[in-house]
């Protein structure tokens, strides 16, 4: 599950629960309900943070829950998370994921879908784990990748060596804005981020609209699922 703080301004979401906080209908539902009141709630100094308890961010889908019926339920899994993604990407105000652990696969798309990206030093690491898993990675996912990393030779570490980037490295090749020397201090440099945002008082409907300009090929890949099944099957 995930709870949500209220600083002021400022909206704190933290994944909770589980340890590896996997994105099963439970915690996606959960995220996305909180998503809903963040959007009935905002005003013009409004920032959202998203981060987590533990050792994981996000170990990405819950693929344990999927077994059962596993073309249906990662299908299901994979229109929950396009929703919440494509929440994130239509929010009024600034969006800020404070990664303070592992963040695999869906968990890593999850933080990209933000604004910003601040990651821990200390512990932990983002991985496309779809290479080592024998999993076709969704084209949503590549979507964010193109609009969020500007290096193609970054890119191709992160999908075609299923690297997993240090926090040192993550910064050094653009994938991550800025990391810190703990969770805490993650979190903390997130809080100083969205402080310094929400000072702007950005009109949110305006900011929203210039987030869909400049990621219109993400939102329009995230919406589109035309190729979804054949990537679901041959992920199973």
């Amino acid at each position: 599950m995930c709870t949500l703080e209220k600083r002021g301004s400022i909206f704190i979401l933290t994944l909770s629960g589980d340890g590896e906080h996997r994105l099963n209908p439970n915690l996606l539902n959960s995220i996305q309900s909180s998503l809903r009141r963040v959007r009935h709630e905002a005003t013009a100094s409004s920032v959202l943070i998203t981060t987590a308890q533990g050792k994981f961010f996000s170990n990405g889908y819950d693929l344990a829950w999927a077994q059962s019926s596993p073309l249906e339920r990662m299908t299901h899994m994979d229109d929950l998370l396009r929703s919440v993604a494509s929440d994130l990407l239509s929010l009024p105000m600034p969006t800020i994921a404070a990664v303070t652990g592992h963040a695999s696969a869906a968990g890593y798309a999850l933080a990209l879908a933000h604004d910003y990206v601040l990651m821990r030093r200390d512990r932990g690491f983002l991985y496309m784990s779809e290479l080592d898993i024998d999993r076709v990675i969704p084209a949503w996912f590549v979507a964010l990748l193109a609009a969020k990393v500007g290096s193609p030779a970054a890119r191709r570490r992160i999908v075609l060596n299923a690297a997993k980037l240090t926090a040192e490295e993550a910064l050094r090749l653009g994938v991550v804005d800025s990391a810190y020397a703990s969770a805490a201090e993650t979190v903390e440099g997130a809080v100083d981020l969205a402080a310094e945002l929400g000072k702007r008082k950005w009109e949110g409907h305006v900011y929203a609209q210039n987030r869909k300009r400049l990621l219109g090929g993400v939102i329009k890949a995230v919406e589109d699922t035309s190729e979804r099944n054949a990537e679901t099957s041959s992920r199973l």
